[in-house]
């Protein structure tokens, strides 16, 4: 059998559902890649595109698998779809970065993972689900996430961002002042310096409306080689 007769065994129609399913899949999955890639995630657009469409064609082979064989044998068309459910976890766990005492990449990978079922969603045929999917993934990454920092500044909970020098036993230091003031601290970030001497704190703390910032932000003035403190 020649290459090119590969192409003719199955209907117009089918090839071109295929051709439509894997186009839609790539669209699908750019959106949600556009905006990680537009937020400098670790996982962007090229990569939401890729999981997409392998996806999408996974259950198009799914598919194509058991309008083959199913006379012959019992086939479930959902299960390789269900490994890639499973499966995708491995370049999810990629994303996902410790720094300091904070947890980065769990919303890039849980759009990895998303975006992985609207590719299977695609690629058998369910359109609509595809699409209002792809549709409430892009809501929840760019309004909800406006609407979530809205919730962070209207909390009880303030970022204060610290610059000092880099020593030792300068975390300890930045510590005390929260702990003396009894100050719950939830999460503590460390940014990245050009200058290796420096270091870039971002401290997410409940600070006591008694107390008040201004306060806290004083007291870290006194410690030895903080040259900046200011609240977000």
């Amino acid at each position: 059998m020649a290459f090119s007769d590969l192409f003719t065994i199955e209907p117009l129609s089918f090839h071109l559902n295929l051709i439509f399913k894997l186009v839609l899949s790539c669209v699908l999955g750019g959106i949600i890649g556009y905006e990680r890639e537009h937020t400098n995630r670790p996982a962007g657009f090229r990569t939401h595109i890729l999981v997409c469409v392998g996806s999408a064609l996974v259950m198009v082979t799914s598919e194509y698998i058991f309008r083959s064989y199913h006379n012959q044998t019992n086939i479930d068309p959902a299960r390789l779809g269900a490994q890639v459910i499973s499966g995708i976890g491995f370049l999810g766990a990629g994303t996902i970065i410790r720094e300091g005492f904070s947890v980065k990449g769990l919303t890039t990978a849980a759009s990895l993972w998303a975006v992985s079922c609207v590719g299977i969603a695609a690629g058998i045929g369910f359109y609509e689900g595809a699409v209002i999917a792809t549709v409430l993934i892009y809501i929840t990454l760019i309004m909800l996430k406006k609407m979530e920092d809205s919730f962070s500044k209207n909390s009880a909970y303030r970022a204060i961002h610290i610059q000092s020098m880099d020593k030792p036993g300068q975390i300890a230091a930045i510590s005390s002042i929260f702990d003396k003031n009894g100050i719950p601290v939830k999460r503590i970030e460390f940014i990245n310096e050009e200058n290796e001497k420096n270091l870039s704190i971002k401290i997410l703390a409940k600070i006591p409306s008694k107390l008040g910032s201004k306060n806290v932000i004083s007291d870290l003035h006194s410690v030895e080689g903080i040259y900046k403190v200011y609240e977000e």
